[in-house]
């Protein structure tokens, strides 16, 4: 069993999914940046050490503003490299000291410093496409009705996370974890489909206590964005936009306010984005 963190000098968003191709990663760092622009102090720490998708993107963004002689806000970055989830900790807390927010980009399978980030989460989000393939991560249903039949690996690892939490001492106890599922990709699912899944999640957060939002549609620009580590908030240095990239912000702006972070909810509504 990992040990949790006692103290809380930052609020810590960890980005979990043992399933590749959902956007964690684009996801992560465009959280991180808008609050960077709200004047936060974030620190991202990523999890995988070989892909290094997050600090990868944020290497191309610094590189980008010495090039350009530009300064844009930018969370600091740092690629975890320890070998035993107490390390884990230990650079957790190091981080957290000179943060307001802590966002841990999990890898894309189950291990133990996976685990130990989950367990340590105050928000948890899972970003999942808009299909039955992905839901299996949570939750498994019945193949001609579409009930939910059982939890997954993963939801019951959050719910006993969850357990362990609430049987601590009065001061060790830490606020509950806000678990978010957060639904990219919406726009490409056929709308009966969209229907079993909303009634599929919907059930299954009664279950197990996540809140469901919806997050990124697919959008080339994403892909686009990477190599520049620019992001949809970076107005003036993205070149002329689109219709569908003024309505991808708005996306963005609606997971930041969903996300219902705290200290900058206030000030989420009002980020900048159109």
């Amino acid at each position: 069993m990992t040990q949790t963190i006692a103290t809380r000098a930052a609020h810590r968003i960890v980005f979990a999914n043992e399933k590749g191709g959902t956007g964690k990663s684009t996801t992560a760092v465009h959280v991180g940046v808008a609050l960077a622009y709200l004047g936060a102090r974030v620190t991202m720490l990523d999890l995988d050490p070989r892909q290094r998708t997050t600090f990868r993107y944020l290497e191309n963004r610094v590189e980008t503003m010495k090039k350009r002689s530009v300064t844009l806000p930018t969370p600091a970055a740092e690629v975890f490299s320890g070998d035993s989830p107490d390390a884990l900790l230990k650079s957790i807390e190091r981080l957290e000291a000179d943060s307001d927010f802590l966002i841990i980009d999990n890898p894309g399978r189950d291990d133990p410093f996976a685990r130990a980030a989950v367990e340590n989460a105050d928000t948890l989000v899972t970003p999942l496409n808009d299909s039955f393939v992905d839901f299996d991560l949570i939750g498994q249903v019945d193949g001609d009705t579409f009930e939910v039949t059982k939890l997954s690996f993963f939801a019951e690892l959050i719910w006993e996370s969850r357990m362990r939490r609430s049987r601590k001492t009065l001061e060790e106890r830490r606020p509950e974890m806000d678990w978010i599922v957060v639904r990219n990709r919406t726009g490409y699912v056929e709308a009966r489909n969209q229907a079993r899944l909303e009634k599929a999640l919907k059930e299954m957060s009664q279950r197990v206590g996540f809140r469901a939002v919806k997050g990124l549609s697919e959008r080339v620009i994403y892909r686009e964005l990477f190599p520049s580590g620019l992001t949809l908030l970076d107005k003036g240095h993205l070149g002329e936009l689109g219709t569908s990239h003024l309505v991808a912000r708005q996306e963005l702006r609606a997971l930041i306010q969903a996300l219902k972070l705290p200290e900058f909810e206030k000030a989420q509504a009002s980020l900048e984005l159109a």
